[in-house]
């Protein structure tokens, strides 16, 4: 079963688990469907059964994924689901650990190389979305002056308000109500820069 919790990655293996590009796209494609099948998350990355499988191995072998109980009578195909709610990676286990500082920036430059083809995609689609969907998408930008304190409470109160809407949501999906529910993309950066 899933765990309501995120997910703290401290070792290296794990970390460049994750950091695979191919990876991170089957683990936000398996997180948004809940639970699919090798078959079903190859058509969504366009990519061979056998490679996704390999990959999603790979996940499983760290933790990240796990299998989920069969979804349909043909018991012969895996069922997968994130094994929590979603993952972190801290400053304070990076210190002193050059390897896992790299690992963590390759990380993050391929979860920003991910975010911003799917907000360049939703840019040329914008069209095909209707005029509510295309009001309610947002992009900001704030440049605020802060503490490092006050940094760290922004992205806690930003966390809380995102899990309340996200567990609202699926507590509406599993009772049944998906009108109107789309997948959304929520991003946000905070960090210091000097002008």
């Amino acid at each position: 079963m899933t765990s309501p919790e995120n997910r703290r990655i401290t070792d290296l293996g794990t970390l460049k688990a994750i950091s695979h590009p191919l990876r991170m796209r089957l683990y936000r494609a398996l997180f948004v469907a809940r639970t699919a099948t090798a078959s079903q998350l190859a058509d969504q990355v366009d990519e061979a059964v056998s490679l996704v499988s390999y990959h999603l191995r790979k996940l499983a072998e760290h933790g990240l994924i796990e299998e989920a109980e069969t979804q349909s009578a043909d018991g012969r195909e895996r069922w997968w689901q994130p094994s929590s709610y979603g993952f972190s990676i801290h400053d304070e286990d990076l210190r002193d650990a050059p390897e896992l500082a790299a690992a963590s920036a390759a990380f993050g430059r391929t979860v920003d190389e991910q975010r911003t083809r799917m907000y360049a995609r939703f840019l040329d689609e914008r069209h095909t979305w209707s005029d509510t969907w295309r009001s309610a998408s947002l992009s900001a930008e704030w440049l605020p002056r802060l503490t490092a304190a006050e940094l760290t409470a922004l992205g806690a109160e930003l966390d809380a308000v995102l899990r309340k809407y996200d567990q609202q949501a699926r507590a509406a999906e599993a009772a049944g109500d998906n009108e109107g529910r789309e997948n959304v993309a929520i991003h946000l950066h905070g960090f210091p820069y000097r002008s």
